[in-house]
């Protein structure tokens, strides 16, 4: 069934993608009923949001870092392991203290995700299908927040909201058993790869567009590097929007549209569909345009401009519309183009950077990107309690990201040749 060996990781982190966001989704759907039952006001629920990221943000460099020294493979099975466990303690909170602590914990199981399965694709893959690779394993995680929607919903309506979470949370532990037995740190140490594809994978390694003079250069030498800092920033733009749809956009459709608990639920489905298709697309466009041009850096950055622009003028032009109708297929709309730069960031981590810092580098980006998830919801929360309305919300995640193209556009850039 599968040709090469390294298809089958890729699809195991599909998987993986699917139960992050299956898991990560399930409060959001299940809020109001959380929020109604547990008594929370909408600014606790938005620092509950936000208390996820602390934990994320801190381990999405601490799980880089280690991937690069432990390995890929043992780091996310860890990961795996905890995000599990805190899912299924969700079930259990008893009110704001406790779903508080819960969330951090939640998060520091999820942060080595994204750097760790980047550093996965890094040492699994050769460079010419690395884009695609990478928008492969990310692209189970939108699919998973479409998954989420129905069946959390379901259980929520039928059983009631804590059971939804052990649900899930089984789910994880399930593929935590084929992921031990079936995939490895290294394709080269793995007696299971053949010679074959232990050659293709090493001989298509090229060097890094952003050298320094020092092959030994430590981790803190590329952290400085402007097209490192400019992609962390373009990140945190286009994770500013996607937690804004992610957290609180199912309240929005039952408080400020009057959605049923039911309607809301298959509704979200559509904007997770279509960026599914959008993460997916990302790898594939990109790699297309670097095989024409032999431009990596240049592939890159051309669909990360262009589409993330446009996923802050779709976020903007959300929030003035007065139907539910017109605000999903907008924001649909906007998580489409917002996903088709969601390999985006990881490609330049490669392009960049020589493999031995994939995953710290990766780490790095991710951790600065993921802060917005900690600011994002909060700020949201009170925005909401203070205005009455989600306008003021959706332009300020909307102009965010446009800074962030403008520094793609001025950073994100070859050196110059001496």
């Amino acid at each position: 069934m599968w040709k090469k060996r390294r298809h089958l990781v890729i699809f195991l982190l599909f998987l993986a993608g699917i139960i992050n966001y299956m898991d990560r989704s399930a409060l959001s759907i299940a809020a109001p009923a959380v929020s109604t039952d547990l008594g929370l006001s909408p600014s606790q629920m938005g620092l509950i949001f936000s208390s996820f990221f602390f934990g994320y943000a801190i381990f999405n460099f601490i799980g880089g870092y280690m991937s690069d020294k432990a390995g890929p493979h043992r780091v996310f099975s860890l990961s795996m392991a905890v995000w599990s466990a805190f899912c299924a303690f969700t079930g259990l909170a008893t009110g704001f203290i406790s779903m508080l602590l819960i969330r951090v914990g939640f998060g520091v199981g999820e942060g080595p995700f994204s750097s760790t399965a980047n550093k996965m694709v890094s040492n699994w893959f050769p460079r010419r299908e690395a884009g695609t690779a990478i928008g492969i394993a990310n692209g189970g995680t939108p699919l998973g927040g479409a998954i989420a929607g129905p069946l959390v919903g379901f259980v929520v309506l039928h059983f009631g909201w804590r059971l939804s979470f052990f649900v899930v949370a089984a789910i994880g532990f399930i593929w935590l058993l084929f992921w031990l037995m079936l995939a490895s740190n290294d394709p080269q140490k793995d007696p299971r790869v053949s010679a074959e594809e232990k050659a293709d994978i090493a001989g298509d390694r090229p060097e890094p567009i952003v050298a320094t003079t020092s092959s030994g250069a430590g981790l803190g030498q590329y952290l400085k590097k402007p097209v490192v800092l400019a992609t962390a920033f373009a990140f945190f733009g286009y994770n500013y929007i996607l937690f804004f749809f992610l957290t609180w956009f199912p309240t929005y459709l039952t408080k400020a549209r009057g959605l049923s608990m039911h309607d809301m639920s298959l509704v979200t489905v559509i904007p997770w569909i279509l960026g599914c298709v959008g993460l997916i697309l990302s790898g594939v466009v990109t790699d297309a345009i670097y095989r024409r041009t032999g431009n990596a850096l240049f592939s890159r950055k051309i669909v990360l401009v262009v589409c993330l622009a446009a996923a802050a003028l779709g976020i903007i032009l959300a929030g003035f519309m007065t139907t539910a109708t017109s605000a999903v297929a907008l924001v649909a709309l906007t998580v489409f183009a917002l996903y088709l730069t969601g390999a985006i960031y990881w490609a330049i981590v490669q392009d960049v950077v020589p493999p031995h810092r994939v995953g710290g580098v990766s780490g790095f980006i991710h951790g600065l990107a993921n802060t917005a998830g900690i600011i994002g919801p909060a700020v949201t929360g009170f925005i909401v309690e203070g205005t009455g309305s989600f306008t003021s919300a959706f332009v300020l995640a909307g102009g965010i990201a446009v800074l962030g193209v403008v520094a793609v556009l001025v950073f994100v850039k070859a050196p110059r040749a001496a």
